[in-house]
């Protein structure tokens, strides 16, 4: 069986959120959440903070977890964790290689805009927990190294 670990998380500033504009072929042009693949020997935080940086230049602590989320996809277990952020450094700067547009947007824009998000929105629940306060201590993740 093939699994893939996804990383990735939400970062709110003055009622709007923070969307990644897709490169890569298979999302060409959709808007997703700042997310991406766990690396090998690297916690699901540490992958959610890469990954936001990488995507969005934004430095961010981990301040919940919002939802854990499973599809079966072509064959493949993607597993993602979506997590609740601090932004620490806000320097957005667009990725260029996977990503072409990083922008802020309502969660009414992002309703409003259905057939241009990533995999039809499945997020969108990530965000409601978010805007709800529905947000898991990260406590509920333990992480062991050996």
């Amino acid at each position: 069986m093939n699994i893939k670990v996804v990383t990735g998380g939400i970062l709110e500033k003055d009622g709007k959120f923070l969307l990644v504009q897709e490169k890569q072929k298979i999302c060409e042009g959709k808007w997703n959440v700042p997310a991406g693949g766990l690396d090998e020997s690297e916690s699901l935080m540490e992958g959610a903070k890469r990954e936001i940086y990488e995507e969005t230049g934004c430095k961010v602590e981990i301040t919940g977890v919002l939802e854990i989320v499973n599809e079966i996809l072509e064959g493949v277990n993607v597993i993602c964790f979506f997590f609740d952020t601090k932004i620490i450094d806000e320097n957005i700067k667009v990725d260029g290689e996977e990503i072409s547009n990083v922008e802020w947007f309502t969660y009414k824009e992002i309703l409003n805009m259905k057939d241009k998000l990533r995999a039809d929105g499945y997020f969108l629940s990530t965000i409601e927990n978010k805007m709800n306060n529905k947000i898991q201590p990260t406590e509920i993740i333990k992480s062991i190294r050996k």
